[in-house]
């Protein structure tokens, strides 16, 4: 039963964070406001990030506001689940460099899905006649595009076909599985069930 309800809260802050993530994929890609995907991101998101907006300026493109949002989000999380999965509580530096390594494997697995959407919208016909087919097949170009450009310069299309997605999608996994070594590392003095917060 506590297992259960542990799955369940964990699995609505990865949506929260998840969509936390997306609002920072959308403010460096600029993607157009008008969407009303991501009006709903920012809506959802502007409780815990307006607040700090108004002391933290952004850098570049990164809004440093959101990105503190999700490194505290995170944080919380990773300290909640390994409170459950660890035998002994790790300390802060190693919840930090866990907290770290989760946020980045949640934003390589949500960027695997979007390049994988935006791949199946792109074979899907007549999507540009349903608005929201075109709104989100709109919004998965604008966030994969800046991750396809250098790799459709290395590898051109073959016979027509752009292999850049394959080739991005394979590296996002790859990467991801990678992060799972220095996690475990890190976390083995504490004998913690990495599924349990991974």
């Amino acid at each position: 039963m506590q297992s259960g309800l542990v799955y369940i809260l964990q699995s609505l802050f990865d949506m929260y964070l998840a969509a936390v993530a997306l609002r920072l994929g959308l403010q460096w890609v600029r993607a157009d406001y008008r969407n009303p995907i991501v009006q709903f991101v920012v809506t959802v998101t502007n409780p815990l990030v307006v607040p700090l907006q108004k002391i933290l300026a952004p850098m570049y493109k990164i809004d440093t506001a959101t990105l503190v949002v999700f490194l505290i989000l995170q944080l919380g999380v990773t300290a909640a689940l390994a409170n459950f999965g660890c035998l002994t509580m790790p300390d802060m530096l190693t919840l930090l460099w866990l907290a770290i390594i989760r946020g980045l494997r949640l934003i390589l697995n949500l960027y695997f899905f979007v390049v994988f959407g935006y791949v199946l919208m792109s074979w899907i016909s007549g999507g540009a006649h349903n608005p929201s087919l075109a709104m989100l097949g709109n919004l998965l170009r604008e966030l994969a595009d800046p991750m396809l450009r250098p790799i459709q310069r290395l590898i051109p299309p073959i016979a027509g076909w752009d292999l850049s997605p394959i080739f991005l999608l394979l590296g996002l996994r790859a990467l991801a599985t990678m992060l799972v070594s220095p996690a475990q590392q890190v976390a083995g003095g504490f004998m913690c069930q990495l599924g349990a917060i991974l």
